[in-house]
Order: structure tokens, then sequence, then C-alpha cells
């Protein structure tokens, strides 16, 4: 089974920019969603960090509006795609591990974001703790943290483990989903059509299974006020504020 940076490099980051519908569209509905929850259209810019950033989906928009970003990310493949996007020059780009944010911070930032599931991929509860109190820690009042991930906490059975992500006529991607006590093993597996056929490549790894309620408590303990709501594709956002 591979580590979730192999996984990302050698297996996803290469297809990603499809998976997600072509960068514009994806860049489009991470502006959407930073409107949704006012980092866009209110009064001045900001400092924000984007944990687990990849090709830019809330950086470039943030940059775009006058932000200063620091986007992190363990693959190289999603960052160099992002430093290609970043036509205004706001974006600093880092290749870590997204627990080591604060050895890059040049301030206190405004907005610290973990979107997309990116939480999930932590080795365990303990390093989603220690980020929590991370980004409690240097979040100044008036600052948010953004944050959305998938609620695997209750078990898919049967034919619902099997999940047709994307396809057309030169890709097919899905995947299937192993369910352990706190992390659910994820396989997914591409097809895409060569001049000899169909090609089959698979690769797996594991997430963590983590229910709202135990992050919101998390984020709680922490001095922070949280907000839960309903997010994109299906993933829960929460956001939260120093009280």
């Amino acid at each position: 089974m591979a580590s979730v940076q192999d996984h990302y490099e050698q297996h996803l980051a290469p297809v990603y920019s499809w998976l997600v519908g072509g960068f514009d569209e994806a860049i489009a509905r991470g502006q959407g969603e930073l409107a949704e929850v006012g980092l866009l259209g209110r009064d001045g810019a900001g400092y924000a960090v984007d944990l687990g950033a990849g090709f830019g989906m809330h950086a470039v928009p943030l940059a775009r509006q006058g932000w200063k970003v620091l986007a992190i990310d363990t693959s190289a493949v999603l960052l160099e795609e992002l430093r290609a996007q970043n036509d205004r020059g706001q974006v600093a780009t880092v290749q870590d591990d997204l627990l080591r944010f604060p050895h890059y911070l040049s301030g206190r930032p405004d907005a610290i974001l973990c979107m997309g599931d990116t939480l999930t991929h932590l080795p365990d509860v303990g390093a989603v703790r220690t980020l929590f109190s991370s980004v409690s820690e240097h979040l100044p009042p008036g600052g948010r943290f953004l944050l959305s991930f998938r609620d695997y906490s209750r078990a898919l059975e049967g034919p619902d483990r099997f999940i047709l992500v994307k396809g057309d006529d030169s890709r097919v991607f899905t995947c299937s989903l192993e369910y352990r006590e706190d992390s659910v093993r994820v396989h997914d597996i591409l097809h895409e059509r060569s001049e000899g056929g169909w090609r089959m490549r698979v690769s797996a790894y594991e997430k963590l299974r983590l229910g709202p309620d135990w992050v919101q408590r998390e984020l709680e303990s922490r001095g922070l006020r949280v907000r839960a709501e309903a997010g994109l594709s299906g993933l829960v956002r929460i956001v939260a504020v120093p009280r």
C-alpha cells in the first residue's frame, strides 16, 4: 500500500485536474466557495495559508483578489501546476508536510484553509490534534479557519462501497472503500485508453474516519467558535473563528 504522498505523486496528481473537471472549472468552484463563506468581497485582502493547496483551487482565487497566500502541499506535480497559474506572483509555494506550516509563516494569517478532504490524509488523530492546536495558536482575533473533509464515520456497505468518480472516452476512474476501525482504505482504480486498448492502474492508501461532531469538539476545546455546514461535493465544511 502506498503512502499518501506516493499515492498522489504517482497515481492521482497526473490526472487530478481532469478528475475535478479541469483547472478553470475547479478555480471557479473554489472562488464560489470562498465568496460563500465571506473571504472574497470583504474590505481589503489579507494573508492566507492554504494547507494541502494542490493546484490552487482556493489559493488562486484568493491571489487574484489581492491576497498573499502561502500554499503548502506534498505533491511536486500539483504545486508545479499552481506555480504555472500564479500570474500575479501572490502565492508562495512550499513542498512539505502541512503540519510544518508554522515554520514558513511571514506573519499571523488572516485565514487558514485546509480544504478538499486534506484533513483525512493525516496519519492519525494525534496529527489532527497537533494541526488544530497550531491553527488556534497562530490564528489572530478576527481570523478564520476554513476546513472541509469527508465524513467516513458511517461505513458504506455492499455495492455502495464502489464509486464511479469520473469517466469519459479515454479514462474511467473508480474507487472502492474498505473500512477499518479508525480508517478507511481507499483503492483508486484508473483505466486509460491507449492505442493497444485499455490499461488499468491501481493504488491504495489510508484515510482517517473522522466524524463532524468529534472535529467540532476538538476545535471548540482549543478556543474556537465553530459553524458546521454542507460543503462542495458532499464534504462537511467548517468555519471556525477565535472566541
